[in-house]
């Protein structure tokens, strides 16, 4: 990238200037990851100052039998397969309840699009989960998972979220968008919720007074373009309901060992590699200088690995997620290293250890306790980059 464009883009971004698409395509093609990245610290510490937030939650898949086959998943099974499964919903009570002596404040349900489970059961089991643990907030349900429920259901999305809702629903979660692009996303998805029925659902969410997370997967067969385009799509779906919180573009994974049953579901690994750390970075940087209009944009740790994440935070990330818990999805594809679970103690020390001072927040980003940051008297204390 010449000086002068550089000189031009930070004057945008100083400025406040929404930038263009064609921007957005330019700094994908910039090679100086140390000045994008310095470029959205700025953005992230103008919006959020030196705070990295996290949550304490766990994740539930309650389901991983799905009628899709989606080329870039590992976790759906056909009924019937080994390791399908179905958890009663006094199963997924029990789990949710072995973290309660922990201070929960979320539970993160997510599941696949099961062929014959009844309606009924997902709005009995929000009732049962809120009634056992009536402190957590409920954050549940991909948009392709309530298309999925006006289908079987025969009830319209606005009526299935009023009904959800009424169960304890407090957030959708935002999977199911991959990238809208059809170029692409013809060849990753194999359902049909796609942009359209996206955007409509989570617009209907906003409606109604919910707030949500929105999300990407990168690092497969996609080019920047893509990225960009996808990004500008929800920036604009923003602009109209403003009920986005936070945006987190997530790692694709790669199936590095075969499955139990000797399967590999992950058919895009073969046409796509895994993208670098150095392109994750990139990704974050670019992410936050072009959405102006959301307030926070999340590492999820489990897909990027814990030293990643913390060099997300200087990337225009200002959340590290929380303590997860057993997240099938992606384990169920890489197993290369993550954990299952960060505790809050492993969560203030990543976070203080890249220089941030951590807040606990809720599902909506109510701030639940502050800490300390780095101890200032350390000279082997990290900082974060100045701006």
């Amino acid at each position: 990238m010449d000086v002068g464009l550089k000189r031009e883009l930070e004057e945008k971004v100083r400025s406040g200037e929404r930038l263009t698409r064609e921007d957005g395509i330019a700094l994908y093609e910039s090679d100086d990851l140390a000045w994008l990245g310095g470029l959205a610290h700025e953005v992230r510490t103008r919006k959020n100052g030196d705070v990295v937030y996290f949550n304490v939650n766990r994740h539930l898949n309650m389901t991983n039998v799905c009628t899709a086959s989606c080329a870039y998943c590992s976790f759906q099974r056909k009924p019937g397969e080994q390791d399908a499964y179905t958890m009663r919903i006094e199963e997924a009570v029990r789990l949710a309840k072995e973290m309660e002596g922990e201070n929960l404040t979320e539970l993160h349900i997510v599941n696949g699009l099961h062929p014959t489970l009844p309606w009924r059961y997902y709005p009995r089991s929000l009732r049962e989960l809120k009634k056992a643990l009536p402190g957590v907030s409920l954050k549940a349900f991909t948009a392709t998972e309530i298309h999925h429920f006006e289908k079987i259901s025969g009830l319209s999305a606005s009526e299935i979220l009023d009904e959800l809702i009424d169960a304890g629903l407090e957030s959708l979660t935002g999977g199911g968008a991959e990238i809208f692009d059809w170029e692409v996303r013809q060849h990753i998805v194999d359902h049909d919720t796609h942009w359209e029925d996206w955007s409509r659902i989570h617009r209907l969410a906003h409606e109604k007074g919910l707030k949500t997370p929105c999300t990407m997967l990168y690092g497969h067969i996609e080019e920047p373009r893509h990225r960009v385009d996808h990004v500008l799509r929800l920036r604009e779906l923003q602009d109209a309901t403003g009920g986005f919180q936070v945006f987190i573009p997530l790692r694709y994974q790669h199936d590095f060992v075969d499955m139990k049953d000797g399967k590999i579901r992950n058919r895009l690994q073969a046409r796509a590699k895994m993208a670098t750390g150095a392109e994750a970075l990139k990704t974050f940087a670019v992410s936050r200088l072009l959405f102006d209009n959301v307030p926070h944009v999340k590492v999820f740790w489990v897909m990027h690995g814990v030293q990643t994440a913390q060099l997300a935070l200087q990337h225009g990330a200002d959340d590290m997620d929380g303590s997860v818990v057993e997240y099938k999805i992606t384990h169920d594809a890489d197993n290369f290293g993550t954990p299952n679970k960060l505790t809050r103690e492993d969560l203030l020390e990543l976070i203080r250890d890249a220089g941030f001072r951590p807040v606990e927040r809720n599902t909506r980003y109510e701030v639940v306790r502050e800490y300390d940051g780095p101890d200032p008297d350390r000279r082997e204390a990290p900082q974060p980059m100045r701006v």
